[in-house]
């Protein structure tokens, strides 16, 4: 069957995720009645919420971070010696570390995965490995990464180590090669590749905690990953002993052919932006669902998985959504919200507003046509996370599109993801067989 009409399967579940930060998705939603403005920088907030979708039976919940204040531009130039921009005062600027969030939250939730977003850019790519892998452990097998890379100006003056490439935004808009967006997405290969090898560095049986011979591992079943590349070298291994899943599922938000080939490289699950017609969505901006499902696919073929001990990579389309209510209608509370931020909303994903009844239609027709989940991005919280809870899954449940909250299970198995075979316990099986012949 071909990839662009495959429904799910068994093997391959449909799921659902949100995607959450700050107030909501639109620039205003801190100011809506229900918001929790107050809340937002508290424990308790972010509890609420992610809470709420893990009793829900959401498969997972994205925590949105960057290396920048919101208002700052993507790829946005200043001149040597200028002051980076300064914040906007009418919009939710500054965030909590989404993987700390994600650390505090998980042993007070059940089964919901937790992907926080953790930038390659200005960090050191052991760091990350091993806090995620930290991650892994406290959810006991609920963790994953969404990878991020940083263009930002203003970002690499924060941290002052390197300037940020020159980047071409005309030309990254339109999918063309930039060498600034090429450095950026190579180095983000190279910190995915290190965080992978760290993750299998110690084998799943590495720690034999024998109290008779007092040996707490076998030291030969922990293995140096002697990565080297053009921008960094790492030794290991990790300090963090393998965790529950082995290899966390990586994640990324890709909108054009370059970062499509880094998601097939080295991600386990794409998320893409289908039907926008904004600008933010860059290269893919107007393609359908089918137009970016056969892009990525033809990344993917070009990639050789197997060889990269990688599964089928997962494609996930986006959509923001405001979901119409008891109380309101959802188009009345869009209009409402840009009155307030006295502009039309605008995002990189196509924005559904409406039932709950036509939202999950609208996500059947993109399940046949090749997707194989959404991540949803409520436009007010906790409105429409509420919303999706209490109307938009039953329906899609009824639509064979979302499970029944069940068990607590992996991320990885919630994706329909193998467990990852570890590359260095392959390599000592190998060496013991050949030792005993």
């Amino acid at each position: 069957m071909s990839p662009i009409t495959k429904r799910n399967t068994p093997e391959l579940p449909f799921t659902v995720g949100v995607a959450l930060d700050g107030a909501g998705w639109h620039p205003a939603a801190w100011r809506e009645p229900t918001a929790r403005a107050t809340e937002i920088f508290s424990a308790g907030y972010w509890h609420d919420l992610i809470d709420r979708a893990d009793t829900a039976g959401i498969d997972y919940a994205t925590i949105e971070d960057a290396l920048r204040l919101q208002s700052a531009h993507p790829f946005g130039r200043r001149s040597v010696g200028a002051l980076p921009p300064r914040p906007q005062p009418a919009i939710v600027e500054g965030r909590l570390d989404a993987l700390l969030i994600a650390s505090w939250i998980a042993p007070r939730t059940r089964g919901i995965g937790l992907i926080p977003t953790v930038t390659t850019t200005h960090t050191e790519p052991f760091h990350v490995a091993t806090a995620l892998q930290t991650l892994d452990h406290v959810s006991e097998g609920r963790a994953g990464w969404q990878l991020r890379f940083s263009g930002e100006p203003a970002a690499a003056a924060a941290f002052g180590r390197k300037p940020a490439p020159a980047i071409d935004f005309e030309r990254v808009v339109t999918g063309a090669s930039d060498a600034g967006l090429d450095e950026l997405i190579g180095e983000a290969a190279d910190a995915a590749e290190v965080a992978r090898r760290l993750w299998d560095s110690w084998e799943d049986d590495a720690v034999i905690r024998d109290v008779a011979t007092g040996k707490f591992l076998d030291r030969d079943r922990v293995h140096h990953i002697d990565f080297a590349g053009e921008r960094f070298s790492v030794v290991g291994p990790s300090i963090v002993p393998r965790s529950p899943q082995g290899q966390l599922p990586v994640t990324l938000l890709a909108h054009s052919t370059p970062v499509y080939e880094l998601a097939a490289r080295a991600a386990d699950v794409v998320f893409v932006t289908p039907e926008s017609r904004s600008a933010r969505s860059g290269a893919s901006r107007g393609s359908s669902v089918a137009e970016i499902v056969s892009a990525v696919r033809a990344a993917e073929q070009e990639a050789d998985r197997d060889a990269l001990g990688l599964q089928p990579l997962r494609i996930v389309a986006d959509l923001v959504v405001a979901l119409d209510t008891a109380e309101e209608r959802a188009e009345d509370r869009l209009a409402r919200l840009d009155a307030l931020a006295e502009t039309g909303f605008e995002s990189d994903a196509a924005l559904a507003v409406g039932s709950a009844d036509e939202i999950a239609a609208l996500i059947d027709d993109w399940r046949d046509a090749g997707i194989d989940g959404v991540r949803l991005r409520p436009l007010a919280l906790p409105s429409d996370l509420e919303a999706i809870a209490d109307a938009l899954l039953p329906r899609l449940r009824e639509r064979g599109l979302a499970a029944e909250p069940d068990d607590p299970r992996t991320l990885r198995e919630r994706f329909g993801l193998a467990r990852a075979v570890n590359r260095y316990a392959a390599e000592t099986a190998g060496e013991t067989v050949e030792a005993a012949a």
